[in-house]
C-alpha cells in the first residue's frame, strides 16, 4: 500500500466534504495530529476507526487501501492486486520478525554468557556472584519468551501429512520438541502430529 498516495487521498476527500483536520478528527474522537500524519504519508489510521472514517469521506475501505474511488468495472482487478501487495507485505513483515528472533536469541546468549563468566572467574563475595547470575538469566528468559512469541506469530507452520498451514498456539510452539524451526506438533485440521516445518507464504 501506498501511505503518500494514500494521505493525500484522505486530505483531499475531507475538502470535498468541507472539513477542516480538527473537525474530523473531533468526530473520530481522535487529535488533528493523527489526521495530519494520515495525510502526510507517516502513518495510516487504526483499523478500529476505518470505517467510521470511509463513512464521513464517502468512501469504501477499498477505495482508502487503493487511495482512489475505484468504479465498479476495476473492482475485481484492484482487489485482487491489493490483496497480493499485502500478502507480500506480511512476507516481508514475518521475515524481519524471524532476523530479529535470530538476533534476540543472540544477545540474550551473550548476556546469560558473559554475567556467567564474571560470575565464574572473578573474585567477589557469594552474594554479588549470584546477583550476576539472576541478572544473566533474567534477560535471557525474558529473549526466550518474545523469542518464542515472534516465532509463534510470524509465518505459519505446515503440517508434513496433510500440507495445512496454520498459526498454532504459544503453548504449542513453547512444548513442542523442535530442531531449528521445524516443530513437533499436532496438525490442527487433519489431527496428526507430525513435524511442521516454518513456512512464510500461506
Amino acid at each position: 500500500m501506498d501511505q503518500v498516495k494514500i494521505g493525500r487521498f484522505i486530505a483531499q476527500r475531507r475538502k470535498a466534504n468541507n472539513m477542516t483536520q480538527m473537525q474530523l478528527a473531533e468526530k473520530l474522537g481522535i487529535t488533528d495530529r493523527a489526521v495530519s500524519k494520515w495525510e502526510t504519508g507517516k502513518s495510516l489510521p487504526d483499523v478500529a476507526i476505518m470505517p467510521e472514517l470511509c463513512g464521513l469521506l464517502n468512501i469504501t475501505i477499498n477505495d482508502l487501501f487503493n487511495g482512489e474511488v475505484v468504479v465498479m468495472e476495476d473492482y475485481k482487478e484492484k482487489s485482487e492486486k491489493l490483496l497480493i501487495e499485502m500478502a507480500k507485505q506480511k512476507e516481508q513483515a514475518d521475515k524481519n520478525l524471524l532476523a530479529l528472533e535470530i538476533l534476540i536469541g543472540v544477545l540474550s546468549i551473550i548476556i546469560l554468557l558473559g554475567f556467567t563468566f564474571a560470575a565464574s572467574f572473578f573474585d567477589m563475595p557469594d552474594w554479588a556472584r549470584i546477583c550476576l547470575i539472576i541478572a544473566g538469566v533474567v534477560p535471557c528468559l525474558v529473549g526466550c519468551f518474545f523469542g518464542l512469541k515472534i516465532e509463534q506469530t510470524a509465518g505459519y507452520y505446515e503440517c508434513a501429512d496433510c500440507g495445512h498451514r496454520y498459526i498454532p498456539t504459544f503453548g504449542s510452539v513453547l512444548w513442542a520438541p523442535h530442531m531449528g524451526r521445524t516443530r513437533y506438533m499436532k496438525c490442527p485440521k487433519c489431527g496428526k502430529t507430525t513435524w511442521n516445518k516454518k513456512v512464510l507464504k500461506k
